[in-house]
């Protein structure tokens, strides 16, 4: 292929991958995404877009059609370890989102969004992965895993929180991931309990079960988080492995759907299942190459922002490469902008464990108190750090888009 001077390879076709090259393509790069999966990836549990993410969604055009996929859970109710209500409030109370502005959306369904808005003008690569990247002075040769071998411009790791890009240019994962000191479980279970809409959360001190009904469908989402201390490292990597640690943690569960949720683990065959932590970088760049999302900045679920940190960064880092001239000050002014806002949004994991998951008694007597409390106050006004960040404009407004057709 002839190189334009602006090629750029992106790696990652979740979320922060297709969201850049929407934008990178309305700058007048040539761009290429390559995504280790066959095929784009449906389902997963139901992510947040809010505050600036909302901005950057209208700006893709992308906004009415995620407005429609809207989850709209109507109710959140949190149980004691004996299976008796606590509490019984909107999410948004919790959260602190704006009710009417703020989304909540299958995972799959803001992947194929973003995916339509862009597969007609922007090349994917599906079912292959970077293997090498070899960075000279004026490009960078990749060489994919299936042997194909072609030289980039710019590339870009959008793969996610154990980022092979990031891998190979700066090491190991275990130097910036920020453990939080809990492991989780996320799989698919028979909506056998008449749930619609709603959000089911068990507690004991440690220990977390979630049923999530995304709709009025006949499945659940099933989610079992638990506290254990030490290094991420100490975690198994085999799933059967990871199965018996999930089990072990909750044998004895005061409520029996428990129980119940433990057996559907066993047998899912789309168990997903990881530590919650962070990454926590000094640089998202290095040479020609640069991170986004969560291969660089990742928050984590407690904070219920990944997925427009991701959407956000992408603009950012987009803007960045339009308006400057070459790619290090561009990667310079995509940091300088953009990090503080990640840093506010990192910053809510310590809120967001609190009220989720408290690993002792008394921190679970507070929260519960303070959720009880809630039922009777106004719900919270959003968290500044959803929306502290304001959008530029110009740089990639000059070319007409799908929401300048509108």
């Amino acid at each position: 292929m002839t190189r334009t001077g602006r090629d750029v390879l992106i790696s990652g076709a979740s979320i922060a991958g297709p969201a850049l090259a929407y934008w990178l393509h309305r700058a007048g790069y040539a761009v290429t995404v390559v995504e280790k999966a066959g095929a784009l990836r449906g389902g997963g549990y139901p992510v947040d877009i809010r505050g600036t993410a909302i901005e950057v969604v209208r700006r893709m055009g992308i906004l009415p059609g995620l407005r429609d996929a809207h989850i709209d859970s109507r109710r959140l109710t949190f149980l004691g370890a004996d299976g008796g209500k606590v509490a019984s409030l909107t999410p948004g109370a919790v959260s602190g989102g704006v009710g009417g502005q703020d989304l909540e959306v299958r995972r799959g369904d803001l992947a194929a969004s973003l995916y339509a808005a862009v597969r007609d003008d922007v090349e994917f690569l599906f079912g292959d992965s970077v293997d090498v990247l070899d960075e000279y002075e004026t490009g960078v040769d990749v060489t994919f895993r299936s042997g194909r071998r072609r030289t980039f411009d710019l590339v870009v790791g959008a793969d996610g929180m154990h980022s092979r890009t990031r891998e190979s240019l700066f090491g190991p994962e275990e130097r910036f991931h920020r453990y939080l000191g809990h492991c989780f479980a996320i799989f698919t279970l028979p909506n056998t309990f008449g749930l619609s809409h709603e959000v089911m959360m068990w507690n004991s001190p440690g220990k977390a079960a979630a049923l999530y009904a995304v709709g009025d469908d006949d499945e659940l989402h099933g989610f079992l988080n638990f506290h254990r201390p030490g290094p991420s490292l100490d975690v198994p990597r085999n799933p059967g492995a990871q199965r018996d640690l999930v089990a072990s943690a909750f044998a004895g569960a005061g409520w029996e759907v428990v129980a119940a949720m433990v057996d559907a683990m066993r047998d899912a065959d789309d168990l997903f299942f990881d530590t919650a932590g962070q990454i926590r970088m000094p640089h998202w760049s290095r040479g020609r190459v640069a991170l986004v999302g969560d291969a660089a900045y990742a928050p984590s679920f407690l904070t219920g922002q990944g997925s427009s940190l991701a959407l956000a960064g992408a603009y950012m880092l987009a803007n960045s490469l339009a308006t400057h001239g070459d790619h290090p000050e561009a990667f310079a002014a995509y940091e300088r902008e953009f990090r503080p806002f990640v840093a506010m949004n990192q910053a809510l994991v310590d809120n967001g464990a609190a009220t989720i998951f408290p690993t002792t008694e008394r921190a679970l007597e507070q929260r519960d108190r303070r959720l009880r409390d809630l039922v009777n106050l106004p719900a919270a006004p959003a968290r500044p750090a959803h929306s502290a960040l304001t959008l530029p404009g110009r740089a990639l407004s000059f070319r007409p888009g799908p929401s300048d057709r509108r």
